[in-house]
């Protein structure tokens, strides 16, 4: 398992940095990264951490076709306070009813925290799908707590991982924000010119 797990860090890894640099093919990473992880996570008995891995492939494919659409470009944007709102709240909803199912139902390792992780991450990597820069700063919440879920767990690579995950996301946020201001300025620059 530890091969795997090897692996799954270095896909991992490399899936972010590709997504830094807002490369498409980043969502391939991604769909590798996540099909290894899914082995690793049922076998630590993470088992939202599992299911997330098929989440992650669909959302890569989703991805990967929301980046490439040749009709609309996708430039990266904010999110109103409202959607963020709607989502934090909707994370912890599904995060208490998820929680509780889990406890009851399954000998889960951490339901609650296996379960706001998961839902955290949900919609993070809709974030990304949407290039909507505050991911960066849900990402940072969900990997800090993963850092404890893995660890609690022994997958110390894991938790390595997201550490390295934490410092990556500074320059994740800092790239895409200079993206995005680079964006607007380019957009009001056309908007100058006369016609």
């Amino acid at each position: 398992m530890i091969f795997i797990e090897s692996l799954a860090v270095f896909l991992a890894i490399l899936y972010l940095l590709l997504a830094v640099k807002q490369n498409i093919f980043c969502w391939l990473a991604a769909i590798l990264s996540a099909t290894l992880y899914f082995s690793v996570m049922y076998s630590a008995g993470l088992y939202m951490e599992a299911y997330l891995q098929i989440f992650y492939v669909g959302m890569a494919v989703y991805g990967w076709s929301q980046w490439n659409s040749a009709e609309k470009p996708l430039f990266v944007r904010s999110w109103s306070k409202t959607n963020h709102l709607k989502a934090i709240g909707l994370i912890l909803f599904l995060t208490l009813l998820s929680g509780y199912l889990l406890e009851t139902y399954t000998e889960a390792a951490l339901p609650f925290f296996d379960a706001l992780t998961t839902w955290g991450a949900v919609v993070a990597t809709y974030m990304v799908a949407k290039k909507l820069i505050e991911n960066w700063i849900y990402w940072f919440v969900v990997d800090l707590i993963s850092v404890f879920l893995f660890l609690t767990r022994d997958l110390y690579l894991t938790a390595g991982l997201f550490i390295v995950y934490l410092i990556i996301i500074v320059f994740g946020y800092k790239t895409w924000k200079k993206s995005m201001i680079e964006n607007k300025n380019g957009a009001a620059d056309s908007n100058r010119q006369p016609r």
